[in-house]
């Protein structure tokens, strides 16, 4: 009996090793998923802004929006997740541009305008070039600048925050390690050979000191809900947790009251207004 199983135990032995190869020297296209097509501007929501371009420290160009209401108290640097670029994004912008807060969305290599191609270590330089341009161009002090990850960004922006610590970082929907996503979505493929992209945030978070506000809900499918309490757990605080509502691609802020307004409570602590109302001169 055992020895008519060896065929069948050999093939699936096989089937599984292609799988790992495959799954290690692909997994940028596992991982990121651009979209090149910018099919809206923030000029849609009745916002004003500028067309920015960045530069990284590798050399590459990156496109971006600069968005900033009358009176900002600041300003997100707003790293978004892994599929469609800041076109899709509207909303969210919209949203902190209606708390007073000033606004650079900016796209990874290789989505939207942006030059070059993905990677793990590509986004990082891509969201230092961002933050570079918020405190050296527009002149915001770190005191009163926020990092915004939504899923991927969230790793960029966590990663990024150890490096150039802000004055609070915002996780919504983000997971703990492409290894721990990895299992659940490729179960059948061995995690220690098919994480050569990282993004190891739970190890990360531990390392955190700022403020931090995780979002995310418990009905999504794709990053589970465990994921967001597990880097809420392991980060040191102040910090603080709230439920969004519906799905990975649909449990946004802006269908989420509840977080919408712990959002507001957190920037009301950790950014609040300038004397008077009025940003400095």
């Amino acid at each position: 009996m055992f020895r008519a199983l060896l065929p069948v135990l050999g093939l699936a032995a096989v089937v599984v090793i292609i799988l790992t190869v495959l799954a290690y020297f692909s997994q940028e296209s596992l991982v990121f998923f651009p979209d090149r097509t910018l099919r809206a501007t923030p000029a849609r929501v009745g916002l004003h802004f500028e067309d920015v371009r960045l530069t990284t420290a590798d050399g590459v160009g990156l496109g971006a929006w600069w968005v900033e209401p009358e009176r900002a108290r600041g300003a997100v640097v707003f790293a978004h997740g892994n599929a469609g670029n800041i076109s899709d994004r509207l909303d969210t912008i919209k949203l902190f541009v209606g708390l007073d807060v000033a606004v650079l969305a900016f796209d990874y290599r290789g989505y939207g305008s942006s030059d070059g191609s993905p990677s793990e270590t590509g986004t990082y330089r891509d969201m230092e070039a961002a933050v570079a341009h918020a405190l050296h161009t527009r002149g915001i002090d770190r005191e009163r600048t926020i990092y915004y990850g939504e899923s991927l960004g969230g790793a960029v922006a966590l990663a990024t925050a150890l490096r150039l610590p802000p004055a609070a970082l915002v996780l919504e929907s983000t997971f703990t390690s492409v290894r721990a996503m990895a299992a659940v979505h490729y179960p059948f493929v061995p995690g220690f050979l098919a994480t050569r992209v990282r993004y190891d945030s739970l190890a990360r978070v531990r390392g955190l000191r700022c403020p931090l506000l995780v979002l995310h809900s418990p009905d999504d499918t794709i990053v589970p809900y465990q994921m967001g309490r597990a880097l809420f757990d392991a980060a040191p605080g102040p910090k603080a947790f709230a439920d969004l509502e519906g799905d990975h691609n649909d449990g946004w802020l802006i269908v989420s009251p509840a977080a919408s307004n712990a959002l507001r409570a957190f920037l009301d602590t950790y950014l609040p207004p300038y004397r008077g109302g009025t940003t400095p001169e």
